[in-house]
């Protein structure tokens, strides 16, 4: 089932597409090896010419058949969208042609506060709506967190209590025509929620290090899964941390949705909204408009761009 995809992109192809390729749909990424599913629905596996791994979950592919199960990747359709992260050796591509990012939270183990804010810049700064769902909801008082999350409701960010062990109807009406993506830390219960939405997919799932308090890692690569003819969803492994070596500060000031009323408001033009008088942004967190660990957020992003060359 290859989802149709609005081709408003103009992202080069890899190589020149044969006569002798068929198209398919990039479903599981194990690194230098790709599950691709073909019109009929055939499951084969694929690497990609040389050392290129620039693909993700999602693709639509051309690919040159080298045997009834295998095949290699000749090009990649213009995507739509692209969700990756980066530091500064290395990127990984998290999705493609995905319209909604899902950034899953828990009740317990503690979410970090910092990699959902990365999460959203990431979304902001790559054309893709998200959706905040708090999990676990069921395990433990969950007033704290939602009072914690209370500011992104201001910033326009729905925001999804939920226990997926229990019911996970409540989601069904945020993924309806639309392709998705779970990203979230270890222990949040993405396998879970994967499990009660497509029981056959069998994701394994792992009990919380309670000691650590953290998760264990259970989903080792991304996956792609059809709830229906149009509405998709991709599982992807645990993170730790989500780098954003590849905006520029330009990007990032723009991917803070309280920011944008005071960019440009500043007294200087070149503002870093680090420690210069009469910072707009600065202003703003003193009298309460802005939370200081979104600004803390911005000022760390931006002394790691601050090293690139």
């Amino acid at each position: 089932m290859i989802p149709t995809i609005n081709l408003k992109n103009n992202i080069a192809t890899h190589s020149k597409k044969t006569s002798n390729t068929v198209k398919g749909l990039v479903t599981a990424s194990y690194g230098k090896r790709y599950g691709v599913e073909l019109a009929d629905g055939k499951k084969i596996s694929c690497v990609t010419r040389g050392k290129k791994t620039d693909l993700a979950c999602g693709d639509i592919v051309s690919i040159q058949m080298t045997d009834s199960r295998e095949g290699v990747v000749e090009s990649f359709e213009p995507r739509t969208t692209l969700l990756y992260r980066s530091n500064a050796y290395r990127t990984k591509y998290l999705a493609a042609n995905v319209s909604q990012i899902i950034i899953v939270l828990a009740t317990e183990p503690s979410f970090y506060v910092e990699l959902l804010n990365r999460c959203l810049i990431g979304a902001e700064a790559a054309g893709i709506k998200a959706l905040i769902l708090l999990n676990k909801c069921d395990l433990s008082d969950n007033t704290a967190p939602l009072k914690l999350l209370e500011y992104y409701t201001q910033l326009g960010y729905p925001i999804l209590p939920m226990a997926a062990t229990e019911d996970v109807k409540p989601l069904m009406s945020y993924l309806e025509n639309e392709t998705s993506i779970l990203v979230g830390q270890s222990g949040m219960g993405k396998s879970t929620i994967i499990n009660a939405l497509l029981p056959e997919a069998k994701s394994r799932t792992r009990e919380v290090s309670v000691t650590l308090d953290s998760g264990k890692h259970t989903t080792t690569a991304a996956h792609y899964y059809h709830l229906n003819a149009s509405s998709h969803l991709i599982d992807s492994p645990g993170l730790q941390e989500f780098g954003l070596y590849h905006l520029t500060p330009e990007e990032v000031e723009m991917s803070f949705k309280e920011f944008r009323p005071y960019l440009g408001h500043c007294r200087f033009n070149n503002c870093k909204h680090q420690n210069e008088p009469d910072c707009a942004i600065h202003n703003a967190v003193n009298t309460g408009v802005i939370a200081p660990a979104r600004l803390a957020c911005f000022q760390g992003v931006m002394q790691e761009l601050a090293f690139k060359p």
